[in-house]
């Protein structure tokens, strides 16, 4: 058969929650593309990641709220058709009022998505690491999350809360607010730039559904390893950008080095391969798929 996903949402939406009720740490890295996806499936990973901030700066856009759901559903769309892996995406604050929401999460869901994360930032929103956040009234986002609850058709879709609060309002309001968010019907808890091991464990010890340790790089959150969180109870260890500043890096540096020697020559040690990449496309598939339904000769005069 041509490379695609080969399960349904309803069977990524499971598996996302069974892996999170089995007690070991998932560990999701963020996609920057459908390809990158399929890579993750591939190297050994047991889910996938859609940043906020990656789909903008994949749009040369700064992750300040400027994207809207529709794009955002889109490129999950091109994702989830290619990956068996259950794939989170980040819905920022829901892209608009509650009534917005409802929307958000349905689109998500037609998108093949296995959850999303929404975040009690005002909109439009900044950078979860970025200083001057503002966070919405504790009521607003209960709002939201209502909203999200509503709209949602499939009850395996996950609904997970972000709360910016800990920045803003110090960490025991941002744990009241994830507490609240719970009530409010949210099956999981993203606390955003926490920022040592101390407050990794008030909030495990508060909160009593999965919770997610964002590890993304210079930002306010130590990168604490696999081991660690796992002892601290946390349930998700999310890369959301590290995908795209490898990728980026990478370029820049082939770019200079284009532009310096005059040739690529140097560079393909670094590359990935003809063969690789038409492994990961699935070629030898399509080939093989193609020829098996067009696998017949008209007769003469046809």
């Amino acid at each position: 058969m041509v490379p695609h996903t080969r399960t349904t949402p309803a069977e990524r939406r499971r598996a996302l929650r069974e892996r999170l009720a089995s007690g070991r740490l998932l560990r999701m890295p963020g996609a920057l593309n459908p390809l990158s996806a399929r890579l993750i499936q591939d190297t050994g990973f047991e889910a996938a990641y859609l940043s906020g901030a990656v789909l903008a700066a994949d749009l040369g856009l700064p992750d300040i709220g400027l994207t809207t759901a529709t794009e955002i559903a889109a490129r999950a769309q091109q994702t989830t058709r290619v990956t068996d892996l259950p794939v989170l995406i980040d819905a920022d604050t829901g892209f608009g009022e509650p009534m917005n929401v409802a929307r958000t999460v349905q689109l998500m869901e037609d998108a093949g998505l296995a959850g999303l994360h929404l975040e009690d930032q005002v909109n439009p929103k900044r950078c979860g690491h970025l200083d001057g956040k503002t966070v919405t009234p504790r009521a607003e986002m209960v709002r939201r999350l209502r909203a999200a609850v509503d709209a949602r058709r499939d009850p395996g879709f996950l609904l997970m809360a972000r709360t910016d609060a800990r920045s803003v309002e110090g960490l025991d309001a941002a744990i009241d607010r994830a507490k609240a968010y719970v009530d409010a019907g949210a099956d999981a808890v993203f606390p955003e730039a926490l920022t040592d091991l101390r407050e990794y464990e008030a909030f495990r010890a508060a909160i009593d559904v999965p919770l997610l340790a964002n590890l993304t790089e210079f930002g306010k959150t130590p990168l604490l390893d696999a081991a660690t969180l796992e002892n601290l109870g946390f349930d998700i260890a999310l890369y959301p950008v590290t995908l795209l500043r490898l990728a980026m890096g990478a370029i820049e540096d082939g770019l200079r080095t284009i532009a310096a020697e005059g040739t690529q020559e140097s560079l393909l040690p670094r590359m990935q391969t003809r063969s690789r990449l038409y492994e990961l496309l699935g070629y030898q598939e399509y080939s093989a798929f193609d020829s098996a339904v067009f696998d017949f000769t008209l007769p003469p005069g046809n």
